[in-house]
């Protein structure tokens, strides 16, 4: 089967994070089948904590056409995540689309972070990213198709005081993305970032009304982003309108890093 019957055929995707926020978004706006030349016959999302979430989840996805699987797994563990992959491999049939969204964030300024704070944020951030790409490019390589797309954000970009371990993992993936699409792109596999910026989701939640008047300041566009912005960005560089877009990091963030 040839790059170009593979591009048009269903996808089957894995998305790590999936049960909050930017990964829930990302879950649900594959499903739908939404976005032009994009449609997905399975799906699997990783988690690492709220079944509840998990399940209802797949409890809201409406389309028949879709088989939606979650997964619980510590993605920042190298053995748990060549296990999972191997069962969703052998659930779903093979791999088309990677996303790797899974993150957490352990904010404190330098001075007072401990070494624990930083290693976890890494290993949940970013070593997660190598983890599950390494998991699924043989895979890939073997149909000659594939897509990887890398959840980063604009901290990555400009840094943020009090996030130099989270800024750090998301600079990171940005490296590891490039470097990615370089040793890919000649086997048919795209790899690109998103990096959102002030993004409504659970963390954002728990600010204050004066905190987050103080972070849309930054932000051209004046608003906080929502998760389906994300989504829907994220969408397109499954889809084969993206075929030839490698190596990018595309910024959804109302203006801040332009």
């Amino acid at each position: 089967m040839d790059n170009d019957t593979i591009g048009t055929n269903p996808k089957r995707a894995i998305v790590t994070g999936g049960t909050r926020g930017i990964g829930r978004a990302i879950v649900k706006e594959l499903a739908t089948g939404n976005f032009r030349n994009l449609l997905f016959s399975d799906i699997a999302f990783v988690y690492n904590s709220c079944d509840e979430c998990a399940e209802q989840l797949i409890k809201e996805i409406d389309n028949p056409n879709v088989k939606v699987y979650s997964f619980k797994s510590d993605v920042s563990s190298f053995e748990q995540t060549q296990t999972t992959v191997d069962a969703i491999i052998k659930k779903i049939g093979g791999v088309d689309v990677l996303i790797n969204n899974a993150g957490i964030t352990k904010d404190n300024l330098l001075l007072r972070m401990n070494e624990k704070d930083f290693d976890d944020v890494i290993a949940a951030n970013l070593k997660s990213v190598f983890n599950y790409t390494k998991a699924v490019i043989k895979p890939m390589i073997a149909q000659r198709y594939g897509r990887i797309i890398n959840i980063s954000s604009v901290v990555g970009l400009i840094g943020n005081a009090g996030q130099s371990n989270y800024s750090a993992s998301k600079a990171g993936i940005i490296g590891f993305t490039k470097s990615m699409a370089r040793e890919l792109a000649s086997r048919g596999i795209t790899v690109n970032a998103v990096a959102p910026g002030f993004i409504q989701t659970d963390m954002t939640d728990k600010l204050t009304e004066e905190q987050v008047k103080r972070l849309i300041q930054n932000v051209p566009m004046a608003r906080l982003g929502k998760p389906e912005d994300v989504a829907k960005v994220t969408a397109f560089l499954c889809s084969k309108d993206a075929d030839y877009i490698t190596g990018q990091v595309i910024a959804v963030d109302g203006g801040m890093t332009m």
